[in-house]
């Protein structure tokens, strides 16, 4: 019986016993310890370098023939549309320009076609003004007929008394100093005066009170 059990322990080579088997399978690294050295390799290599070209090398790269001449069409594209723009505000100016004129052209020329008519008006004015036109008469009813004429053209009359003296558009044919007058005015209306839009047609001739100083 014992000398069995001696040899079973004979049995076991010598070094191997209770520290192999605590030994276990072989170690493996930690995960963590292969970041550090990763982290460790990398501030070797400088920050600025990007798939082995430095900062330097990227911004001293010379401009390839294929990007120099996208730039120049881009460059072409905003002169082009720069002066598309210029040509569009020339355009809108030139237009206002032309109605404007064509417009006061059209004035002017109902302007000629209304001043052979101011001698008549002021026939009726001083018709009116003594009586002659009575409502009803046939003279009456003409007279009206000529003022709607006038009218339908856009003829203006204007000069009344009491209004400021304006020597852009009234002709004092005489001053009248008068007390309490403060500026010149309007006094007495003498032949009334016409424009058509920004045509004029004839100045008010008018009595200007002025200041009696």
């Amino acid at each position: 019986m014992t000398d069995k059990n001696f040899d079973e322990n004979a049995g076991v080579p010598e070094g191997e016993g209770s520290d192999a088997t605590a030994s276990g399978p072989a170690s493996q690294e930690n995960p963590d310890a292969n970041e550090a050295r990763a982290a460790e390799g990398s501030d070797a290599t400088p920050a600025e370098s990007v798939d082995g070209f430095t900062v330097d090398d990227i911004l001293n790269a010379e401009q390839t023939a294929e990007a120099a001449a996208e730039d120049t069409e881009d460059d072409a594209a905003a002169s082009l549309l720069n002066d598309l723009k210029r040509v569009q505000a020339e355009y809108a100016n030139y237009r206002r320009r032309t109605e404007e004129q064509r417009e006061l052209e059209i004035d002017r020329a109902k302007g000629a076609a209304a001043k052979g008519l101011l001698p008549v008006l002021d026939d009726l004015d001083r018709a009116t003004a003594h009586g002659d036109l009575e409502e009803g008469t046939p003279f009456f009813v003409i007279g009206e007929k000529v003022r709607a004429v006038v009218e339908r053209l856009g003829v203006v009359a204007y000069g009344v008394a009491g209004e400021e003296f304006d020597p852009q558009h009234h002709e004092a044919i005489f001053q009248q100093p008068t007390p309490g007058a403060e500026k010149s005015t309007i006094l007495e209306v003498v032949e009334v005066g016409y424009r058509l839009g920004d045509v004029e047609l004839r100045p008010a001739k008018v009595v200007v009170a002025v200041p009696a100083e």
